[in-house]
């Protein structure tokens, strides 16, 4: 996986999708994992948007993450939030845990950060060997409208401090046949009207039919799945959704 949040993107994430700030989301999962008897393990889980309002409502998460700043937000999270979870740095590709969870979920479009059709094929396999029998897998994917869309966008964002943040997001290729799509992210920290530090970020994302990908889960051992559109569980995706929700289901009769 070529992307890792660092320092800067790091914190222009958490300033921009700070804990607690649902796009239906967190209500989704929520709703959904009540239905799920046992632990649930959030890879990718970045700050805790996710995390921690899912341990507010007593649900037994832990997450990891490739980035260790990443990390260090969803840690003083935890800690503002005075919620407690198991948090580590680890890898979609090489990720292992000596026990089984109820639900797996990944929010957000994270799987995509995977640009490797095969690659993310193996971890899919990883997330139905981690799953008791009869768990399921829970994943955002972003619809492809939003890959093919205007770039060149400049946002930015005031710090408690009146420092500012900066992000220039230039798209530089799509690959049709890879189904990629390669950005420079270019982060600025400004201070006094003084630029503090920079950052670029080379930003690789795979797009995903929805056809496809619930074929992939298939391949990968995973039965009822269920795709939905927009937050609204068990509409089919149509035009128009920015986001696409896949459920799969690890056969109870599998092996545990």
């Amino acid at each position: 996986m070529e992307n890792r949040y660092g320092r800067l993107a790091s914190w222009v994430y958490n300033l921009d999708k700070p804990v607690g700030r649902s796009f239906g989301d967190v209500e989704y999962y929520r709703q959904l994992l009540g239905e799920c008897a046992g632990p649930v393990l959030e890879p990718a889980v970045g700050n805790g948007r996710i995390l921690v309002p899912l341990l507010k409502a007593g649900f037994a998460v832990e997450g990891f993450d490739t980035s260790e700043e990443m990390l260090g937000y969803c840690r003083e999270a935890c800690r503002t939030h005075d919620v407690a979870a198991n948090l580590t740095r680890r890898r979609f590709e090489d990720f292992a845990y000596d026990r089984k969870f109820a639900a797996i979920i990944i929010p957000a479009g994270s799987l995509q950060l995977i640009t490797d059709a095969a690659a993310a094929s193996a971890v899919l396999r990883r997330f139905h060997q981690h799953l008791l029998p009869g768990g399921k897998l829970v994943l955002d994917l972003d619809a492809i409208d939003g890959f093919l869309g205007p770039s060149g966008a400049l946002r930015s964002w005031t710090t408690e401090e009146g420092e500012l943040l900066t992000l220039m997001d230039h798209r530089v290729e799509t690959d049709y046949i890879a189904q990629t799509t390669l950005s420079h992210l270019r982060y600025e920290h400004w201070r006094s009207g003084n630029l503090a530090a920079t950052e670029l970020d080379l930003f690789k994302l795979r797009w995903w039919g929805v056809e496809e990908f619930a074929l992939a889960l298939c391949a990968a051992g995973f039965t009822d799945v269920v795709v939905s559109g927009n937050y609204q569980r068990g509409r089919r995706p149509r035009k128009g959704d920015q986001v696409v929700t896949f459920e799969a289901t690890r056969p109870a009769s599998g092996t545990a």
